[in-house]
């Protein structure tokens, strides 16, 4: 081993070590706990030290954050193996209730990465290409092409699409089909239409949004049991789609 790669190697292990601290303190106290000084002080260095491995501490989050989405993946990735490759519906209900399941399990962890005020470190989103999050965001698509392609929605989708969207739908749905390709999904084009593509975003604020309530504990009402509502949303999720149900 040359001089040069040792140094790689411990600087890589630093920084490694730096972020399981990070994400120490983040677990345990939440965003504002995670300071460079806190973290100095339980790898027993310097502050300043720190500096030469991160620009800031908003350069570390961003780091953590996207840690934190490709552990996430990695889980998602495992609640899929082992499901027949042609039984897609019980490959979104999978995904979608995995994430439900990690959310609830890693709330600080979650707050981040979902509600994070900061563009960069919240962008952990499907279909966030070229951000923090990507590979998360590529299981959710990978899901969603298998479905699409095994099951081509009906047509007429775009009728109720607002005229204001369309651009930005037309722009996210390029997103869409090159990550999906990526994925080693075919799906033809002319099927992810702004109607699909508007169904697919309105699926994942919905999703997103009874995750979010949960973990937060913002339910506008006392709810014993939020497994039921969710597993219901995700039917009718698939029914708004044209596709097939399954809970």
């Amino acid at each position: 081993m040359t001089e040069a790669t040792r140094r790689e190697r411990l600087r890589a292990e630093t920084e490694r070590d730096i972020r399981r601290q990070a994400r120490a303190l983040l677990v345990e106290h939440g965003r504002d706990a995670v300071t460079l000084r806190a973290i100095a002080r339980e790898l027993g260095v310097t502050a300043p030290a720190l500096y030469r491995y991160y620009d800031s501490r908003e350069d570390l989050l961003l780091r953590l954050a996207d840690d934190i989405c490709t552990d996430l993946a990695r889980e998602l990735d495992a609640d899929l193996l082992g499901l027949p490759e042609d039984d897609v519906t019980a490959q979104v209900y999978a995904v979608c209730r995995g994430f439900r399941r990690w959310g609830l399990g890693h709330p600080q962890e979650f707050a981040l990465v979902f509600a994070s005020a900061d563009a960069q470190i919240g962008s952990c989103e499907a279909g966030a290409a070229g951000q923090v999050g990507d590979q998360f965001g590529r299981v959710f698509l990978r899901v969603a092409g298998r479905l699409i392609a095994a099951h081509p929605p009906a047509p007429g989708l775009d009728a109720d699409v607002p005229a204001e969207l369309h651009a930005d739908l037309a722009a996210f749905r390029q997103v869409l089909v090159t990550t999906v390709h990526e994925q080693g999904v075919e799906v033809d084009e002319g099927v992810l239409t702004l109607g699909v593509v508007y169904r697919i975003t309105q699926s994942w604020v919905r999703l997103y949004g009874h995750v979010a309530l949960e973990v937060f504990g913002r339910f506008p009402f006392a709810v014993a049991d939020p497994e039921p509502l969710f597993d219901s949303m995700l039917a009718d999720l698939l029914g708004d789609m044209g596709l097939p149900a399954r809970r």
